[in-house]
């Protein structure tokens, strides 16, 4: 890096670090306004954007729905750079003020579960579905738990740095770059002789990790497919190509999402029939 910079002898936050999301990051939790969460028919709220951590949960949602659970949801945007995150109702919902956040309405009170890996797991085990058999489940979860640890460095490692930081230094690229390669490689040898993540079916590990690895090597994250070499893990190119393909996981992509291809945004869900008028003859090449 061409700037040496000597850190003082306590941190204060005295401007902000510059770069895409800067203005969304500051060191202290809590709201900075009050605004209630809307609230919807359906027995589960989700709050959310189609970042990597939102397409988790609505692809979850998607399968349920198709796999005829009795699983149907509101879906309402959180624009993170309006700040909606910061919200009296959303940090009730979520403490640590980031999406998703889901407030279950099924029982007799409202629960609420925040964390990406947490919904899925409360979902998944609330209806029997895309979990493993006993013997595999401490298989799956230990790839669930992968996933949550390991995509911060892929995001907020190799992705801020690589895509939205001010300038691009060549120390943290290469750090993040080697430790993002390195979890590619974990995939790729895992993924090998397997169709699936754990317990030889498709389960909420998959959908966690696809979000994040799975659309990575199909190009969608950071535009570092070629810098990445993502090709040449063919065995996760594979795994990520056949969970792609699965219709459910195409509507779950579409919630929430405010970017890219208009046929693939679907701003807020509400009901089934909201994806009517984006049909597949629409979704173009840049999805």
């Amino acid at each position: 890096m061409s700037d040496i910079y000597e850190p003082p002898a306590i941190w204060t936050w005295d401007r902000e670090s510059g770069g895409r999301f800067a203005s969304i990051n500051r060191p202290i939790a809590g709201p900075t306004h009050d605004k209630d969460l809307p609230v919807g028919k359906h027995p589960y709220q989700l709050y959310s954007l189609a970042t990597p951590n939102g397409v988790k949960v609505t692809v979850l949602f998607e399968e349920l729905l198709a796999a005829g659970h009795d699983a149907e949801y509101d879906a309402w945007l959180i624009d993170i750079d309006a700040g909606d995150q910061f919200g009296s109702g959303f940090v009730e919902a979520n403490p640590n003020s980031k999406i998703p956040a889901l407030m279950d309405r099924s029982g007799a009170a409202p629960v609420r579960v925040f964390e990406s890996g947490a919904i899925l797991l409360h979902l998944a085990e609330k209806y029997g579905a895309f979990l493993t058999a006993p013997a595999d489940r401490a298989e799956m979860l230990s790839w669930l738990f992968w996933q949550m640890g390991s995509a911060p460095y892929l995001g907020g490692g190799f992705g801020h740095f690589y895509a939205y930081a001010p300038k691009k230094w060549q120390y943290p690229i290469d750090r993040f770059a080697m430790e993002a390669k390195r979890q590619l490689d974990v995939l790729n040898r895992h993924l090998a002789d397997r169709d699936w993540m754990a317990g030889g079916t498709y389960t909420i590990a998959d959908m966690a990790i696809w979000a994040w690895y799975g659309q990575l090597v199909l190009g969608r994250l950071y535009g570092a497919a070629e810098f990445l070499d993502v090709t040449s893990y063919a065995h996760v190119v594979k795994w990520a190509e056949q969970i792609d393909a699965r219709p459910a996981v195409r509507r779950g992509r579409m919630v929430n999402r405010t970017f890219g291809n208009p046929a693939m945004q679907l701003h807020e869900r509400h009901d089934a029939r909201d994806f009517d008028t984006r049909t597949q003859d629409k979704i173009g090449p840049e999805e």
